[in-house]
C-alpha cells in the first residue's frame, strides 16, 4: 500500500490505480467525487475504486462536497510507464547481420547509383558500434555479385543457431514484375535483359525459412511484394513487455514500400539510420523502430514503407531486439 499525499507525483507500472480510503463528514450528507464523477461511499464512510491510466502523467483529483456546500480536494498525479521486464537475451544468443549496398552494376544499361554503398557501410558502423552486434559476426557486401550473396546466406545457414538472431539489410535496385508478381533484387552483376543473376525475393524467403535463428529482421530499401506479410494488427501495443517479445520466434520485415525505381537518396534508410543513432533505449524492438519513423518518411517522400510479419517462415508472433552495448 501506498500513502499518497497532496500535490505529490506516484511513479506507477501498472494501467490501475486503485484508490482506498475513509470519508470524515461530521455526521453531514457527503458526496465524494473522483476527477468529477461520483463514487460510492459505504456507509463507514470507506470507498475502494480502480482508476485506469493512460502512458504519462495522470492527473487525480479527489473531492469531497457536503449538503451545506463545504468542499474539500486533495490532487496528485500518478506518472505511468508500463513494466519492462529486464531480459533477457540468453548469454549465449549472438546477432549477426549481413548488409550488402549496391551501387556499381556491370552492365552499362543499368543505372548506377551513388548512396546505397554509403548507407550500407553508416548502418553498419551504426549497429557494430552503438548495439551487440560484434564485428566478427557480421559481413558487409559491397557491390555484391549473385554468388557471393548466395554465398554469404549459405554461411550464415550454417552459423546461425536457434538462440541467435540474424538481420539482412539490402540497398540497391530492385525490379518489380506486376504481371507475375515477383520482386527481384539485382546483383551488381545482374543484366537487364536477362534474369539469369537477378535475386528473387522467393529465394530470399527460402533462406529466411532455413536459416534457424530465434529471431530475424530484413530491411529491404528495394521493391518487395507486400504479399509477403501476414495480415496483422496496424498498431503496435506498447504494453507487451519487451522480454515476452524476445521470447517468441520472429521473422518481420521493414521495406521502403516501392514498387517502382529506387530513388538514390533513399528518405526511408535517411530517417532508419538517424532513429537508430539518436536511440537511448536499452531494448528497441523492430517494430518500435519502425514505428518512430514511418511517419517522416511518408510526410518527405513519395513512398509509403511496410512493416510486418512474413508469411510462412516460422513468425510467432515475437520480434527483433536491438540491444545497445554497455
Amino acid at each position: 500500500n501506498l500513502k499518497v499525499e497532496r500535490g505529490e507525483i506516484v511513479k506507477w507500472n501498472e494501467n490501475k490505480f486503485n484508490l482506498i480510503g475513509k470519508l470524515n463528514s461530521n455526521n453531514q450528507k457527503t458526496f465524494l467525487y473522483l476527477n468529477n464523477k461520483e463514487i460510492t461511499v459505504n456507509e463507514s464512510g470507506f470507498f475502494n475504486i480502480d482508476q485506469n491510466l493512460t502512458r504519462g502523467i495522470n492527473d487525480i483529483s479527489l473531492k469531497a462536497v457536503s449538503e451545506s456546500k463545504l468542499m474539500n480536494e486533495i490532487s496528485f498525479k500518478v506518472d505511468y510507464q508500463p513494466k519492462v521486464i529486464e531480459i533477457v537475451p540468453g548469454a549465449e544468443g549472438k546477432y549477426y547481420a549481413l548488409i550488402i549496398g549496391i551501387s556499381n552494376y556491370r552492365d552499362p544499361l543499368i543505372n548506377e547509383l551513388d548512396k546505397p554503398i554509403k548507407d550500407a557501410e553508416l548502418f553498419y558502423n551504426n549497429i557494430t558500434t552503438r548495439y551487440t552486434f560484434e564485428k566478427e559476426n557480421v559481413k558487409l557486401l559491397r557491390n555484391a555479385t549473385m554468388a557471393e550473396m548466395v554465398d554469404a546466406l549459405d554461411y550464415y545457414a550454417k552459423m546461425v543457431r536457434p538462440v541467435d538472431n540474424f538481420l539482412i539489410f539490402y540497398a540497391g535496385h530492385g525490379v518489380w514484375d506486376a504481371t507475375s508478381e515477383i520482386g527481384f533484387w539485382l546483383p551488381s552483376d545482374a543484366q537487364k535483359n536477362s534474369k539469369l543473376a537477378w535475386f528473387r525475393n522467393s529465394t530470399l524467403r527460402d533462406y529466411l525459412r532455413e536459416i534457424k535463428s530465434k529471431h530475424t529482421l530484413l530491411i529491404s530499401d528495394a521493391c518487395f511484394g507486400g504479399s509477403i506479410f501476414k495480415t496483422r494488427n496496424a498498431f503496435f501495443e506498447p504494453s507487451v513487455a519487451i522480454n515476452k517479445l524476445y521470447e517468441l520466434p520472429s521473422r518481420k520485415a521493414m521495406t521502403s514500400g516501392t514498387l517502382t525505381e529506387v530513388p538514390d537518396q533513399s528518405t526511408f534508410l535517411k530517417y532508419l539510420i538517424d532513429r537508430l543513432e539518436n536511440n537511448n533505449e536499452k531494448y528497441l524492438s523492430s517494430e518500435q523502430l519502425f514505428s518512430s519513423f514511418r511517419i517522416a518518411v511518408i510526410n518527405n517522400s513519395n513512398v509509403i514503407p511496410q512493416f510486418g510479419e512474413i508469411k510462412d517462415v516460422g513468425d510467432e508472433g515475437g520480434d527483433f531486439i536491438f540491444i545497445l552495448k554497455e
